[in-house]
Protein backbone atom coordinates (compact mmCIF):
# COMPACT_ATOMS: atom_id res chain seq x y z
CA UNK A 1 0.00 0.00 0.00
CA UNK A 2 1.17 3.48 -0.80
CA UNK A 3 0.09 6.34 1.38
CA UNK A 4 0.20 9.66 -0.38
CA UNK A 5 0.99 11.97 2.41
CA UNK A 6 0.83 15.19 0.12
CA UNK A 7 -2.91 14.19 -0.97
CA UNK A 8 -3.73 13.88 2.92
CA UNK A 9 -1.96 17.36 3.35
CA UNK A 10 -3.76 19.19 0.82
CA UNK A 11 -6.94 17.98 2.07
CA UNK A 12 -6.21 19.20 5.50
CA UNK A 13 -5.09 22.70 4.21
CA UNK A 14 -8.28 23.28 2.12
CA UNK A 15 -9.95 23.79 5.31
CA UNK A 16 -8.86 27.54 5.10
CA UNK A 17 -11.94 27.56 2.50
CA UNK A 18 -14.03 31.09 2.64
CA UNK A 19 -16.81 30.57 4.79
CA UNK A 20 -19.18 33.13 3.36
CA UNK A 21 -22.84 32.70 2.74
CA UNK A 22 -23.22 32.77 -0.84
CA UNK A 23 -27.32 32.97 -0.17
CA UNK A 24 -29.29 33.71 2.61
CA UNK A 25 -32.00 31.56 1.39
CA UNK A 26 -31.54 28.51 -0.12
CA UNK A 27 -34.35 25.86 -1.66
CA UNK A 28 -34.05 22.18 -0.85
CA UNK A 29 -36.31 19.10 -2.43
CA UNK A 30 -38.85 19.64 0.60
CA UNK A 31 -37.83 22.86 2.34
CA UNK A 32 -36.55 26.60 1.57
CA UNK A 33 -33.84 27.65 4.39
CA UNK A 34 -32.99 30.48 5.89
CA UNK A 35 -29.59 31.22 6.68
CA UNK A 36 -28.66 32.83 9.72
CA UNK A 37 -25.39 33.61 10.90
CA UNK A 38 -25.25 33.64 14.82
CA UNK A 39 -21.62 33.74 15.61
CA UNK A 40 -17.97 33.74 13.32
CA UNK A 41 -14.35 34.35 14.10
CA UNK A 42 -14.65 30.47 15.53
CA UNK A 43 -11.22 28.53 14.71
CA UNK A 44 -12.42 25.35 13.11
CA UNK A 45 -15.20 24.80 15.37
CA UNK A 46 -16.24 20.90 15.79
CA UNK A 47 -18.65 20.57 18.27
CA UNK A 48 -21.91 21.70 19.21
CA UNK A 49 -24.22 20.81 22.15
CA UNK A 50 -27.07 22.74 23.58
CA UNK A 51 -28.22 24.02 27.35
CA UNK A 52 -31.23 23.24 29.10
CA UNK A 53 -31.44 27.48 28.76
CA UNK A 54 -31.18 27.31 24.89
CA UNK A 55 -27.61 28.47 24.84
CA UNK A 56 -24.94 26.54 23.04
CA UNK A 57 -21.58 24.40 23.98
CA UNK A 58 -19.63 24.92 20.92
CA UNK A 59 -15.67 23.57 20.53
CA UNK A 60 -12.94 25.41 18.82
CA UNK A 61 -10.75 22.57 17.47
CA UNK A 62 -7.65 25.44 19.21
CA UNK A 63 -8.88 24.17 22.36
CA UNK A 64 -11.50 26.72 23.24
CA UNK A 65 -15.00 25.61 24.72
CA UNK A 66 -17.69 28.40 24.42
CA UNK A 67 -20.57 29.14 25.57
CA UNK A 68 -22.93 31.17 23.15
CA UNK A 69 -26.10 32.63 23.31
CA UNK A 70 -28.80 32.43 20.69
CA UNK A 71 -27.80 36.62 19.82
CA UNK A 72 -24.66 35.31 19.31
CA UNK A 73 -22.55 36.53 22.87
CA UNK A 74 -19.39 34.01 23.64
CA UNK A 75 -18.07 33.60 26.76
CA UNK A 76 -14.74 31.20 26.29
CA UNK A 77 -14.28 28.94 29.54
CA UNK A 78 -11.50 28.92 31.60
CA UNK A 79 -9.32 25.94 32.93
CA UNK A 80 -10.39 23.20 29.87
CA UNK A 81 -7.91 20.28 29.42
CA UNK A 82 -4.17 21.19 27.33
CA UNK A 83 -4.86 19.98 23.90
CA UNK A 84 -2.56 18.25 20.90
CA UNK A 85 -3.83 21.02 18.54
CA UNK A 86 -2.09 20.13 15.17
CA UNK A 87 -3.53 18.92 11.92
CA UNK A 88 -6.80 17.05 13.16
CA UNK A 89 -6.14 17.09 16.30
CA UNK A 90 -7.10 19.34 19.40
CA UNK A 91 -10.90 20.26 21.06
CA UNK A 92 -13.63 17.74 19.41
CA UNK A 93 -17.04 16.84 20.55
CA UNK A 94 -19.12 18.00 23.38
CA UNK A 95 -22.02 16.59 24.95
CA UNK A 96 -24.46 17.20 28.12
CA UNK A 97 -25.12 14.32 30.59
CA UNK A 98 -28.82 13.18 30.41
CA UNK A 99 -29.46 14.33 33.58
CA UNK A 100 -27.42 17.26 33.48
CA UNK A 101 -30.33 19.67 35.34
CA UNK A 102 -29.52 17.43 38.34
CA UNK A 103 -25.68 16.79 38.22
CA UNK A 104 -24.45 19.37 35.99
CA UNK A 105 -21.42 17.05 33.93
CA UNK A 106 -20.52 18.29 30.53
CA UNK A 107 -18.45 16.08 28.54
CA UNK A 108 -15.78 17.02 25.76
CA UNK A 109 -13.01 14.89 23.81
CA UNK A 110 -10.04 15.91 22.64
CA UNK A 111 -6.22 15.30 21.35
CA UNK A 112 -4.64 14.37 24.89
CA UNK A 113 -0.84 14.53 24.91
CA UNK A 114 0.91 12.04 27.13
CA UNK A 115 0.87 12.68 30.37
CA UNK A 116 3.99 11.12 31.48
CA UNK A 117 5.75 13.39 29.10
CA UNK A 118 6.41 11.09 25.60
CA UNK A 119 5.51 11.82 22.39
CA UNK A 120 2.60 10.04 21.77
CA UNK A 121 -1.32 10.96 21.93
CA UNK A 122 -5.05 10.00 21.42
CA UNK A 123 -8.31 10.87 22.15
CA UNK A 124 -9.21 11.28 25.81
CA UNK A 125 -12.53 11.97 27.03
CA UNK A 126 -13.22 14.72 30.18
CA UNK A 127 -16.31 15.29 32.34
CA UNK A 128 -16.31 18.39 34.27
CA UNK A 129 -18.65 21.43 34.86
CA UNK A 130 -19.11 24.77 34.14
CA UNK A 131 -19.05 27.18 36.73
CA UNK A 132 -19.96 31.02 35.03
CA UNK A 133 -16.83 30.99 32.93
CA UNK A 134 -14.92 28.61 34.54
CA UNK A 135 -14.56 24.30 33.98
CA UNK A 136 -14.40 23.17 37.25
CA UNK A 137 -14.33 19.49 38.71
CA UNK A 138 -12.41 18.04 35.25
CA UNK A 139 -11.52 14.17 35.07
CA UNK A 140 -10.66 11.90 32.38
CA UNK A 141 -13.00 9.05 32.43
CA UNK A 142 -11.46 7.52 29.22
CA UNK A 143 -8.45 7.40 27.05
CA UNK A 144 -7.33 5.82 23.99
CA UNK A 145 -4.33 3.42 24.08
CA UNK A 146 -1.75 3.16 23.21
CA UNK A 147 -0.47 6.88 22.59
CA UNK A 148 0.68 7.41 19.58
CA UNK A 149 2.94 10.24 17.81
CA UNK A 150 0.41 11.17 14.77
CA UNK A 151 -1.99 14.40 14.15
CA UNK A 152 -4.76 12.64 12.56
CA UNK A 153 -7.97 9.84 12.84
CA UNK A 154 -9.00 10.96 16.23
CA UNK A 155 -12.45 10.43 15.55
CA UNK A 156 -14.55 11.24 17.63
CA UNK A 157 -18.30 12.09 18.82
CA UNK A 158 -19.96 11.19 22.14
CA UNK A 159 -23.54 9.94 22.15
CA UNK A 160 -25.78 8.71 24.71
CA UNK A 161 -28.08 5.43 24.62
CA UNK A 162 -31.42 5.53 25.71
CA UNK A 163 -30.18 3.60 28.57
CA UNK A 164 -26.99 6.13 29.54
CA UNK A 165 -24.03 4.32 28.04
CA UNK A 166 -21.86 6.60 26.80
CA UNK A 167 -20.68 5.82 22.96
CA UNK A 168 -16.96 7.33 22.32
CA UNK A 169 -16.52 7.01 18.40
CA UNK A 170 -12.33 6.59 17.69
CA UNK A 171 -9.98 6.82 14.89
CA UNK A 172 -7.23 4.33 13.75
CA UNK A 173 -4.81 7.23 13.87
CA UNK A 174 -4.19 6.64 10.22
CA UNK A 175 -0.64 5.04 10.16
CA UNK A 176 -1.82 2.51 12.18
CA UNK A 177 -4.60 1.41 10.25
CA UNK A 178 -4.20 -2.55 10.78
CA UNK A 179 -4.89 -1.98 14.25
CA UNK A 180 -8.25 -1.37 13.11
CA UNK A 181 -8.95 -5.57 13.00
CA UNK A 182 -6.81 -6.19 16.75
CA UNK A 183 -8.49 -5.99 19.91
CA UNK A 184 -6.09 -5.32 22.25
CA UNK A 185 -6.04 -1.26 21.52
CA UNK A 186 -8.74 0.85 21.36
CA UNK A 187 -7.35 2.17 17.13
CA UNK A 188 -10.52 2.34 15.16
CA UNK A 189 -12.84 1.22 17.52
CA UNK A 190 -16.10 2.47 18.80
CA UNK A 191 -16.56 1.98 23.15
CA UNK A 192 -19.10 1.68 25.07
CA UNK A 193 -18.72 3.03 28.70
CA UNK A 194 -20.82 4.26 31.41
CA UNK A 195 -20.72 8.39 31.99
CA UNK A 196 -18.30 7.67 35.29
CA UNK A 197 -15.90 5.61 32.88
CA UNK A 198 -16.84 2.02 34.27
CA UNK A 199 -17.25 -0.83 31.72
CA UNK A 200 -20.59 -2.35 31.33
CA UNK A 201 -20.33 -5.98 32.45
CA UNK A 202 -22.60 -6.52 29.21
CA UNK A 203 -19.79 -5.06 26.60
CA UNK A 204 -19.11 -8.04 24.12
CA UNK A 205 -15.42 -8.52 24.91
CA UNK A 206 -15.64 -8.32 28.80
CA UNK A 207 -13.83 -11.44 30.25
CA UNK A 208 -11.66 -11.94 26.73
CA UNK A 209 -7.97 -11.68 28.12
CA UNK A 210 -6.88 -10.80 24.38
CA UNK A 211 -9.59 -7.62 24.39
CA UNK A 212 -9.95 -4.76 25.52
CA UNK A 213 -13.19 -4.30 27.71
CA UNK A 214 -14.48 -1.23 26.41
CA UNK A 215 -14.67 -1.83 22.79
CA UNK A 216 -18.16 -2.14 21.18
CA UNK A 217 -17.50 -2.97 17.25
CA UNK A 218 -13.90 -2.86 15.64
CA UNK A 219 -12.55 -2.38 12.21
CA UNK A 220 -13.59 1.28 11.79
CA UNK A 221 -11.51 4.13 9.96
CA UNK A 222 -12.45 7.39 11.30
CA UNK A 223 -15.39 7.88 12.97
CA UNK A 224 -16.74 11.56 12.79
CA UNK A 225 -20.61 11.20 12.97
CA UNK A 226 -22.72 9.09 15.45
CA UNK A 227 -26.47 9.67 16.42
CA UNK A 228 -29.22 7.43 18.49
CA UNK A 229 -32.02 6.37 15.56
CA UNK A 230 -35.26 7.63 17.69
CA UNK A 231 -37.33 5.05 17.26
CA UNK A 232 -34.92 1.67 17.56
CA UNK A 233 -32.37 3.75 20.32
CA UNK A 234 -29.30 2.06 18.14
CA UNK A 235 -26.20 3.83 17.79
CA UNK A 236 -25.91 5.24 13.52
CA UNK A 237 -22.33 6.28 12.89
CA UNK A 238 -20.76 8.01 10.10
CA UNK A 239 -17.81 6.82 9.04
CA UNK A 240 -15.13 8.97 7.07
CA UNK A 241 -13.57 7.26 4.64
CA UNK A 242 -10.10 6.80 2.28
CA UNK A 243 -10.69 8.17 -1.16
CA UNK A 244 -14.38 7.02 -1.44
CA UNK A 245 -15.91 4.71 0.96
CA UNK A 246 -17.16 7.25 3.48
CA UNK A 247 -19.99 5.36 5.60
CA UNK A 248 -23.27 4.81 7.73
CA UNK A 249 -23.13 2.24 9.77
CA UNK A 250 -25.58 0.52 12.49
CA UNK A 251 -22.48 -1.01 14.85
CA UNK A 252 -23.83 -4.04 16.60
CA UNK A 253 -21.70 -5.73 19.96
CA UNK A 254 -18.33 -7.36 19.25
CA UNK A 255 -19.14 -6.94 15.20
CA UNK A 256 -15.79 -6.35 13.10
CA UNK A 257 -16.76 -3.50 10.23
CA UNK A 258 -13.89 -4.47 7.56
CA UNK A 259 -11.34 -1.56 7.82
CA UNK A 260 -8.68 -1.88 6.46
CA UNK A 261 -9.16 -5.98 5.00
CA UNK A 262 -12.26 -4.28 3.12
CA UNK A 263 -13.14 -1.28 1.82
CA UNK A 264 -15.28 0.85 -0.76
CA UNK A 265 -12.66 3.32 -1.61
CA UNK A 266 -9.20 3.40 -2.61
CA UNK A 267 -6.23 4.91 -1.25
CA UNK A 268 -5.30 8.96 -1.72
CA UNK A 269 -3.65 9.21 -5.12
CA UNK A 270 -5.45 5.95 -5.89
CA UNK A 271 -4.17 2.21 -5.51
CA UNK A 272 -6.07 -0.56 -3.72
CA UNK A 273 -6.66 -0.94 0.22
CA UNK A 274 -7.14 -4.60 1.75
CA UNK A 275 -8.92 -7.35 -0.35
CA UNK A 276 -11.54 -5.55 -2.20
CA UNK A 277 -15.30 -4.63 -0.46
CA UNK A 278 -16.79 -8.08 0.70
CA UNK A 279 -14.91 -10.61 3.54
CA UNK A 280 -17.42 -13.33 5.25
CA UNK A 281 -17.38 -12.67 9.13
CA UNK A 282 -17.01 -8.58 8.27
CA UNK A 283 -20.01 -6.50 8.10
CA UNK A 284 -21.52 -4.08 4.89
CA UNK A 285 -21.82 -0.77 5.37
CA UNK A 286 -25.73 0.17 5.75
CA UNK A 287 -24.79 2.90 2.86
CA UNK A 288 -21.49 4.33 1.68
CA UNK A 289 -20.39 7.23 -0.93
CA UNK A 290 -19.12 6.51 -4.28
CA UNK A 291 -16.53 9.28 -4.37
CA UNK A 292 -16.34 10.24 -1.41
CA UNK A 293 -18.18 13.82 -0.03
CA UNK A 294 -15.90 13.52 3.33
CA UNK A 295 -18.78 12.86 6.10
CA UNK A 296 -18.38 14.78 9.24
CA UNK A 297 -21.49 15.30 11.63
CA UNK A 298 -25.27 13.90 11.72
CA UNK A 299 -28.29 13.78 13.46
CA UNK A 300 -31.49 12.25 12.68
CA UNK A 301 -34.44 15.25 12.74
CA UNK A 302 -37.03 15.07 14.72
CA UNK A 303 -38.28 18.31 15.12
CA UNK A 304 -41.33 19.99 13.78
CA UNK A 305 -39.82 23.08 11.84
CA UNK A 306 -39.00 21.03 8.71
CA UNK A 307 -41.82 18.34 9.05
CA UNK A 308 -41.02 17.21 5.73
CA UNK A 309 -37.65 15.98 6.98
CA UNK A 310 -38.80 14.00 10.58
CA UNK A 311 -37.34 10.81 10.56
CA UNK A 312 -34.68 11.30 8.12
CA UNK A 313 -30.97 10.76 8.70
CA UNK A 314 -29.09 14.27 7.80
CA UNK A 315 -24.94 14.09 7.47
CA UNK A 316 -22.57 16.92 7.01
CA UNK A 317 -19.82 16.96 4.55
CA UNK A 318 -16.33 18.80 4.13
CA UNK A 319 -15.40 18.14 0.60
CA UNK A 320 -18.63 17.99 -0.44
CA UNK A 321 -19.43 21.22 1.41
CA UNK A 322 -23.34 19.87 1.43
CA UNK A 323 -25.60 18.06 3.89
CA UNK A 324 -26.78 14.77 2.90
CA UNK A 325 -29.86 13.78 3.57
CA UNK A 326 -30.91 10.20 3.38
CA UNK A 327 -34.63 10.09 2.94
CA UNK A 328 -35.39 6.91 5.73
CA UNK A 329 -38.79 4.88 5.17
CA UNK A 330 -38.99 0.69 7.01
CA UNK A 331 -35.29 0.87 7.27
CA UNK A 332 -34.01 1.28 3.77
CA UNK A 333 -32.63 4.69 1.65
CA UNK A 334 -35.98 5.64 0.02
CA UNK A 335 -33.39 8.85 -1.83
CA UNK A 336 -30.76 10.82 -1.11
CA UNK A 337 -30.77 14.75 -1.30
CA UNK A 338 -27.12 16.78 -1.52
CA UNK A 339 -28.26 20.19 0.12
CA UNK A 340 -26.60 23.30 -0.02
CA UNK A 341 -24.22 22.46 -1.97
CA UNK A 342 -25.16 24.75 -4.68
CA UNK A 343 -25.43 27.96 -2.49
CA UNK A 344 -22.07 27.64 -0.22
CA UNK A 345 -18.41 27.26 -0.45
CA UNK A 346 -17.52 25.92 3.02
CA UNK A 347 -16.98 22.39 4.86
CA UNK A 348 -19.60 21.72 7.43
CA UNK A 349 -18.25 19.99 9.94
CA UNK A 350 -20.92 19.58 12.51
CA UNK A 351 -24.57 19.87 12.86
CA UNK A 352 -27.05 19.97 15.57
CA UNK A 353 -30.93 20.70 16.16
CA UNK A 354 -31.76 22.64 19.04
CA UNK A 355 -34.70 22.46 21.05
CA UNK A 356 -36.91 24.29 19.09
CA UNK A 357 -36.39 22.05 16.13
CA UNK A 358 -34.01 24.74 14.36
CA UNK A 359 -31.21 23.34 12.74
CA UNK A 360 -27.66 24.67 13.76
CA UNK A 361 -24.44 23.87 11.75
CA UNK A 362 -20.75 24.92 12.31
CA UNK A 363 -18.40 25.54 9.28
CA UNK A 364 -14.85 24.45 9.21
CA UNK A 365 -12.22 27.06 8.79
CA UNK A 366 -9.75 29.83 9.94
CA UNK A 367 -12.82 32.12 10.70
CA UNK A 368 -15.31 29.62 11.20
CA UNK A 369 -19.25 30.17 11.69
CA UNK A 370 -22.36 28.91 13.46
CA UNK A 371 -25.47 29.24 11.11
CA UNK A 372 -29.05 28.75 12.07
CA UNK A 373 -30.95 27.11 9.22
CA UNK A 374 -34.70 28.27 9.61
CA UNK A 375 -37.79 27.40 6.96
CA UNK A 376 -38.84 30.09 4.53
CA UNK A 377 -42.70 30.41 5.30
Amino acid sequence: MKNNLSAVAAALLSATISTSVLAQEVQTERHTLSLETISEGLNHPWGIAFLPSGDMLVTERSGTLNIITQDGKKTPIQGTPEVVAKSQGGLLDVNIDPNYADNGWVYISYSEPDPDGGKGNSTAVMRGKIDRDKWTEGEVIFRQAPKYESNAHFGSRLVFSPEGHLFITLGERYSRMQDAQTLDNHHGKIVRIWPDGSIPKDNPFVGNDGALDEIWSYGHRNVQGAAIHPDTGELWTIEHGPQGGDEVNIPKAGKNYGWPTITYGEDYGGGEIGIGTHKEGMEQPFYYWLPSIATAGSIFYTGDKFPKWKGDLLVTALRGQTIARLDLEEGRVLHEERMLEDATSFRIRDIEQGPEGFLYILTDADSGQLIKLSPVK
